[in-house]
C-alpha cells in the first residue's frame, strides 16, 4: 500500500482560503467512488492557527503506477482546478506502508 500525502499553503485572506479550501476538500472526498486505483481519501483544512499549510490529504493506493493514474484522471484534475490559481506552495511525500 502506498500513502501519498500532501499538504496545500494558498494565497489570499484567511476567510478566502478556508473557503477554498473546503471546497477543495469535498471535491478530494469524492474522489474514491469516481477513481477505481485510489483506495481511500482523507482530506482536511487545518485548524491550528500557529501553522502555515491551508489543506492536508492522505490519498492511498496499491502502487505508485496507481497514485499516477489517480493523479492524471479527470476527476482529480477537475479538483486540483479549485485551488490552481490560489495554490502558493505544496508539499508531498509517498511512502509504503503495511
Amino acid at each position: 500500500m502506498v500513502k501519498h500525502v500532501a499538504t496545500f499553503r494558498l494565497n489570499g485572506p484567511e476567510e478566502f482560503r478556508r473557503d477554498v479550501a473546503t471546497r477543495f476538500c469535498s471535491a478530494l472526498l469524492e474522489l474514491p467512488a469516481l477513481i477505481p486505483e485510489l483506495k481511500g481519501m482523507e482530506a482536511g483544512v487545518n485548524i491550528n492557527p500557529d501553522e502555515k499549510w491551508d489543506i492536508s490529504l492522505i490519498a492511498t493506493a496499491d502502487s505508485l503506477a496507481d497514485i499516477a493514474a489517480y493523479s492524471a484522471h479527470p476527476a482529480h484534475v477537475r479538483a486540483v482546478e479549485i485551488i490552481a490559481p490560489h495554490k502558493a506552495e505544496r508539499a508531498c511525500v509517498d511512502f509504503i506502508t503495511e
